[in-house]
């Protein structure tokens, strides 16, 4: 079994050479990177063809203009050739038994289309963050795998950082990317997937996930009134529109969330 890996690359260079590494360091050896840069203007791509230049399961596509997340990914995806995609963001690493970690659970639970891991929080201000996502940690521990997560998005992501999943590739092919939030292209893919496969969390901290002041989800200028995980369910919805449980879901999520915004509006 071959595993892709995907990796966006933007401005990152300083970060990079050690994402890299960690993925031509790992146990596992049958993998292909694609790595993807999204028009850096520092040394990324210099970094890079360091990299491709002497390992050729590296191949790269330089986009010529910025394109954003979004179609950055759907760019890289479409020149894979492995059975499954893992994702790494240029600012993360993985601990070097990642992919063997991942390849196992695979063969032990095959009914399992997407799989997750606990992370390891590094860098500036990490305490404060692992403290802040504490009770989606629990939550995640708490809950019993091989599981049907299609309802477990309703007002919070419980995925970390997209630098810890590995989907199976079939299932990326048809979904949408049309998010009304970029930053949360995760969530909203996560919930069509959820509705295709049952998901697999390792309790391990296969990830190291970095923080610091220039993180790409860390930015939250912009944001609009918007909610990426309803407007994922609503897309489903338009697909089954009798289900009454969906709807009922949606709308209970809708206000839950408009509560939620409310309290962080009224705190800030």
């Amino acid at each position: 079994m071959r595993v892709s890996v995907v990796l966006t690359s933007y401005n990152y260079g300083q970060y990079l050479k050690d994402t890299i590494k960690s993925v031509v360091n790992q146990t596992f050896t049958d993998w292909e990177m694609v790595i993807i840069d999204d028009c850096s203007i520092d040394n990324s791509m210099d970094i890079i063809m360091e990299f491709a230049n002497s390992d050729s399961r590296i191949k790269v596509i330089k986009n010529f203009e910025n394109q954003g997340l979004k179609q950055s990914i759907q760019t890289a995806l479409l020149a894979v050739s492995g059975d499954w995609v893992a994702f790494l963001e240029s600012d993360d690493m993985w601990r070097t038994d990642y992919l063997e970690n991942k390849v196992r659970t695979i063969e032990k639970y095959p009914q399992s289309g997407l799989i997750y891991n606990d992370v390891e929080f590094f860098g500036e201000n990490a305490e404060n963050t692992k403290k802040k996502f504490s009770k989606i940690v629990r939550i995640n521990k708490s809950l019993k795998f091989p599981k049907n997560m299609f309802y477990n998005f309703g007002c919070s992501n419980l995925i970390l950082t997209m630098s810890s999943v590995m989907v199976k590739k079939t299932l990326l092919d048809n979904l949408d990317f049309s998010t009304p939030i970029e930053k949360l292209l995760d969530w909203y893919l996560y919930i069509q997937l959820a509705r295709e496969t049952d998901f697999y969390y390792i309790d391990q901290p296969l990830t190291r996930w970095r923080q610091h002041p220039s993180s790409y989800i860390g930015h939250r200028d912009g944001i609009k009134f918007k909610f990426a995980n309803i407007s994922a369910y609503l897309y489903i919805y338009k697909k089954e529109p009798y289900n009454l449980k969906l709807l009922i879901f949606i709308l209970t999520s809708t206000f839950l969330m408009c509560l939620k915004r409310l309290h962080v509006y009224l705190i800030e």
